[in-house]
């Protein structure tokens, strides 16, 4: 299990509030292209460039910021076919099913949820006959529903930020 930083109440001086209009600026700048050097980011949200530094490092301190990613189009490393697996345990599969989870590379992310189903993962496979094995490798623990995506009319997208 992965533990966050505590978040900070306040991180700026006089006891401003960490997420106040300059560093929401930030955020939505840094969310467009996160490649942007301090400089590029200063210039968007009208500071100096050790200023944004200065915040970016808050941000990341409080756990704001959790880290910078590359996002890499999974069609283009060759698995096109995509799709969602709902999974519902076996008693005592908990934590089988995870583990599975986390040494499967077809497996881009892993939630656990409420409902019926405990886990919902997206799955990344060469083509639609290759889920086959994946899932046979959960169906050793629980029961599983999948759902393949056909298309993604709104982009992933950080919350809050539109």
């Amino acid at each position: 299990m992965t533990l966050r930083a505590p978040r900070l109440p306040t991180g700026l001086p006089d006891g401003k509030s960490l997420l106040d209009d300059t560093n929401r600026s930030l955020l939505r700048a840094l969310s467009d292209n996160p490649r942007a050097s301090a400089a590029e980011l200063a210039r968007r949200v009208g500071m100096s460039a050790p200023a944004v530094r200065e915040r970016l490092t808050r941000l990341e301190q409080a756990g704001v910021i959790l880290g910078y990613r590359v996002d890499i189009d999974p069609a283009a490393i060759g698995l096109p076919v995509a799709a969602w697996v709902r999974i519902q345990p076996g008693p005592g599969q908990l934590p089988k099913i995870a583990d599975l989870a986390a040494r499967m590379p077809e497996v881009s992310e892993c939630h656990r949820i409420s409902g019926e189903d405990c886990f919902l993962l997206k799955v990344h496979v060469p083509a639609i006959d290759a889920l086959e094995a994946v899932l046979d490798q959960f169906l050793l623990y629980g029961q599983t529903t999948s759902s393949f995506i056909v298309s993604t009319p709104v982009a992933p997208r950080t919350p809050g930020q539109s």
